[in-house]
């Protein structure tokens, strides 16, 4: 029973010894994490403190960067531009946010309860994912023909007698930027909600319906609270994309309206490379303090 017990223990210990520590195994990960996620935020957070001129940048730890950024906001008299910029940001990531989780969610749960059969479900996604073979630039773009003052939708209205002249703010302007917004990232808030939606058990439906639950208090009450994790996913994805976005708001702004990554684009245009590193540093703390305010609402990790 001894040299039982004894092999036993030998056998443990040579598997032991042939297994890598988890530690190892979750190196090359790690690099990978390292190299191309943590090094380059340090890298932009170092050139965030550098000083520059017109001809050069002076690897030299200063705060001129920063400051510069919110020169004049202690006027109490006037918005200074840094907040002005930001607050408008905000209000295109507000709009886009709240208007692609009304289509998204009301096209995911089209799909997941009111189409019976795989294939049709199959099919209809598809069809929501064709816009994506495209570039974005070309999916702006085509939106030109369209909503300019010549276009197609101002000579309707022209022609239906419904306005005298052509409307003006249908492109280069809020609404056109919001829109482009819309079409572009409605698909990365569908794609979460419409997969946590598949997951929800169909008899909790059917309970709800025969306690006497109408269709919304249905929504309100079941679905809504089971389809958190995919809002929460496809709200990280759509404000993420959004707050950083400068080509969209250039192409359809008519490059007239500001944003926070537009500043950040001009000013690496103009070599300005240590003021951009620094907006880029406080646009990145937004960013995460808005996702981490949207993880405390729900445990992803948990519910994935």
């Amino acid at each position: 029973m001894n040299s039982s017990i004894q092999s036993t223990g030998h056998a443990q210990s040579d598997l032991s010894k042939g297994q890598v520590s988890p530690f190892w195994q979750i190196t090359p990960f790690n690099c990978v994490f390292i190299l191309f996620f943590i090094v380059p935020l340090l890298l932009i957070l170092m050139v965030s403190f550098w000083d520059f001129n017109e001809y050069e940048i002076l690897p030299d730890f200063t705060f001129k960067n920063y400051l510069s950024i919110f020169d004049g906001c202690l006027n109490t008299q006037e918005m200074c531009v840094t907040l002005k910029t930001y607050l408008s940001t905000f209000k295109f990531c507000f709009t886009v946010w709240l208007s692609t989780l009304l289509i998204g969610f009301t096209l995911a749960y089209y799909l997941a309860f009111h189409i019976q059969s795989a294939v049709v479900q199959t099919a209809l996604f598809a069809i929501c994912t064709i816009p994506f073979w495209t570039s974005n630039v070309i999916r702006m773009i085509s939106w030109i023909p369209l909503l300019g003052r010549n276009g197609l939708v101002n000579k309707t209205l022209v022609e239906s007698g419904l306005v005298q002249t052509p409307v003006e703010w249908l492109l280069f302007s809020n609404f056109s930027v919001i829109l482009a917004f819309i079409h572009l990232y409605t698909m990365f808030m569908i794609v979460p909600i419409f997969n946590s939606m598949m997951r929800i058990d169909k008899s909790l439906i059917e309970a709800a319906s025969d306690s006497g639950a109408s269709k919304w208090q249905t929504i309100w009450n079941v679905i809504l609270p089971l389809s958190k994790t995919g809002i929460i996913i496809g709200s990280i994805f759509v404000i993420t994309i959004v707050m950083g976005d400068f080509v969209t708001v250039g192409v359809m702004g008519g490059q007239q309206i500001a944003s926070i990554g537009k500043i950040i684009q001009v000013e690496t245009s103009y070599l300005q490379f240590p003021l951009a590193a620094a907006n880029a540093v406080i646009l990145l703390s937004i960013v995460l303090m808005m996702i981490w305010a949207l993880t405390r609402m729900v445990d992803i990790r948990k519910e994935l």
